[in-house]
């Protein structure tokens, strides 16, 4: 399961024969452990590796650490201010948005990231949405409240379920977002040939781990009654995610649409007219505390950005 070739030809859709073979096997004899297996592939991450830029920016950072429902969350964070937070998609890690941190830290923000459960160095094991947005709401009564929340993909997703729940950022943006990552179960089920029994097996199974119906997670019925300034960028030739799906999610929460064409569904994180779209959104809800002349975080950056350090 932890296999990064098997694990994306099944969220793709496709599966390798043997293991739809093996799968088939199993339900025939065993439809519980079917489910179990199956349940367990849909909801553990494959791994990304860091890049050498990531790796150098969580370097900067500083490192903290949280318990989340028994389960260890780590995280970083960088500069002093208001609160941004940044939330990675699934499969990824801290450093997925590694480049809007700078120029919000250069604009006098503080930037705060974290490993979802199940995710980079946060650990091994399942997870999802419901889970990153539990991670999500506790770094953030841990850090302060939000000035802004810059989310991407299931991230993006978790974050609108926080929302949901209670949290209020002055300013949300929402990368290539998922109108309903529950939709998402029924092709990959059909993906490793599970039957209707054992698929209804493992959507119970996980709804009672999780404590929460698939069915309540549609972003677009969780827009709060007061709406939130949010952004919502998506490529149109989104590979992972189709375009209509953040359209959608920009149109009922009463949002603003950046579209992009040609970054697909990664590349929006690194693109510098994203990035300076997404600062400058996220600067217009806030007046940012001047650097002190001795601050320590902003030595930190300086220290960061001389190449003969690394």
């Amino acid at each position: 399961m932890q296999n990064s070739t098997t694990y994306q030809a099944v969220r793709n859709r496709t599966a390798p024969v043997s293991l739809r073979w093996s799968l088939g096997a199993i339900q025939t004899v065993a439809p519980g452990l079917a489910a179990w297996l199956g349940e367990r592939l849909f909801f553990t991450p494959h791994k990304r590796a860091l890049s050498a830029e990531a790796r150098r920016l969580l370097l900067s950072g500083r490192r903290f650490s949280l318990q989340v429902e028994g389960r260890r969350v780590k995280g970083w964070r960088w500069g002093q201010g208001p609160v941004v937070y940044l939330v990675h998609g699934w499969g990824g890690h801290s450093g997925r948005l590694s480049a809007f941190v700078p120029p919000l830290v250069e604009a006098g923000f503080s930037v705060v990231t974290f490993d979802a459960p199940g995710h980079g160095v946060s650990g091994r094991g399942m997870s999802s949405m419901p889970e990153f947005a539990r991670a999500l709401r506790a770094v953030a009564a841990a850090y302060g409240a939000p000035q802004a929340i810059i989310a991407h993909s299931l991230g993006a997703a978790a974050t609108g379920l926080a929302v949901h729940w209670g949290l209020r950022p002055r300013r949300l943006v929402l990368l290539a977002p998922p109108a309903n990552p529950a939709t998402y179960v029924e092709p990959f089920t059909e993906a490793l040939g599970l039957t209707k029994e054992v698929a209804e097996r493992l959507r119970t199974r996980s709804e009672r781990r999780l404590r929460f119906r698939w069915s309540d997670l549609d972003v677009r019925r969780m827009a709060p009654a007061e709406p939130v300034p949010m952004l919502v960028v998506h490529d149109r030739e989104d590979e992972t995610v189709p375009f209509s799906e953040g359209a959608a999610v920009a149109d009922t929460w009463d949002g603003r649409l950046h579209e992009t064409t040609g970054l697909g569904h990664g590349g929006i994180l690194h693109d510098p007219a994203v990035v300076s779209e997404v600062t400058s959104f996220v600067t217009e809800a806030a007046e940012p505390e001047a650097w002190p002349a001795n601050d320590g975080a902003r030595l930190e950056w300086a220290l960061f950005n001389r190449d003969e350090r690394w």
